[in-house]
């Protein structure tokens, strides 16, 4: 069984149809004995850093999604899903994350070197290309070109304190991490359930793992 945690966020259902239509068994929940039991877990969200981890919170499902780490199952954290395990963001604050990875939130600005002239707009949102990063081979980007193009919406982006987590980087204003990769964790910055063919390859390559 795969537990969609929800946090009423808007891409829920997108997500559940993603995972069930290349082969998952999923189940939408906010009760926190359902994400222990549970074989994966998957963390979507849109939105607003500091009311997603209030929603987090006000579940009770921090200790929850701890466990759940900490046990070695799958993880999967999808844009506001990988924010949350940060420290803290910019956003709405500074606002304290879950501190599961070390780093921060920021939010995207303007390169200083850009002509006055030329646009720059925030969100990034859109379709964009996706480089691999770091060494070794990352199970969940099996049969995923590098140069792939995927789908964002955001505003804000992860840096984490250790650059070695990153497993690919994408260019806007400048190189930032789209998807990281610790121990049994698995988060991107990208909607899988939005990227069409490489999206629904990566959920696949999840509900394998």
């Amino acid at each position: 069984m795969i537990a969609v945690v929800d946090v009423c966020s808007g891409n829920l259902r997108s997500v559940e149809k993603a995972l069930a239509h290349v082969g998952g068994d999923v189940v939408l929940t906010s009760d926190p004995d359902t994400i222990r039991r549970a074989d994966q877990v998957v963390v979507p969200g849109q939105g607003a850093f500091g009311e997603f981890a209030r929603g987090l919170a006000g579940r009770g499902l921090e200790a929850a999604l701890r466990e759940a780490l900490a046990s070695g199952k799958p993880f999967l954290g999808i844009c506001l899903g990988l924010q949350v395990l940060f420290d803290d963001s910019e956003e709405q604050g500074p606002v304290t994350g879950l501190g599961l990875v070390p780093g921060h939130v920021v939010k995207f600005r303007r390169p200083a070197e850009l002509p006055a002239d030329a646009p720059f707009k925030i969100p990034h949102m859109g379709w964009n290309q996706v480089r691999h990063a770091g060494a070794g081979t990352e199970p969940l980007l099996s049969g995923i070109p590098d140069g792939s193009y995927v789908y964002f919406v955001h505003s804000y982006h992860v840096v984490p304190a250790d650059p070695g987590v990153t497993v690919l980087e994408c260019d806007y204003g400048g190189r930032f991490c789209a998807a990281i990769r610790r121990d049994n964790l698995f988060a991107c910055q990208f909607h899988p359930e939005k990227s069409q063919r490489v999206g629904l390859r990566l959920l696949e390559n999840f509900v394998r793992s």
